[in-house]
């Protein structure tokens, strides 16, 4: 904590200190100089605000996107559901003639495998 607020204390020493030698050792007035500073200082305002503007934008499109995503998501997950549902559905009166051919299969294996064995 003492050395973050000395080196806080430096940083701001030391700004100060190269203010005030760029002031004295510039070949300009102080009038351009302050008026060149001023319009900078503008110009870095006007450009926190833009920053700060596109950030406020970029958060609002990134809550908007969200929300339709999960909109999507949801009715997506409604769709896919109802699809299981329909497909569940379309193949139950066909699962008992599969378990029958697949009894039918394992028989004709069993009487394959009782003629070869008696061979």
């Amino acid at each position: 904590m003492a050395n973050a607020k000395s080196l806080a204390l430096g940083v701001l020493v030391g700004s100060a200190a190269g203010a005030l030698a760029t002031l004295l050792s510039t070949p300009s007035s102080g009038r351009d100089v302050r008026f060149r500073v001023k319009q900078q200082g503008l110009e870095w305002k006007e450009l926190a605000d833009s920053v700060k503007l596109d950030g406020l934008r970029l958060k609002r499109q990134i809550a908007e996107t969200s929300k339709e995503g999960a909109a999507l998501m949801n009715n997506l997950t409604k769709e896919m559901k109802k699809s299981v549902e329909e497909w569940k559905h379309a193949v139950a009166p066909h699962q008992q003639n599969i378990h029958e051919y697949l009894e039918q299969i394992e028989a004709s294996l069993r009487d394959l495998e009782d003629k070869v064995n008696k061979k």
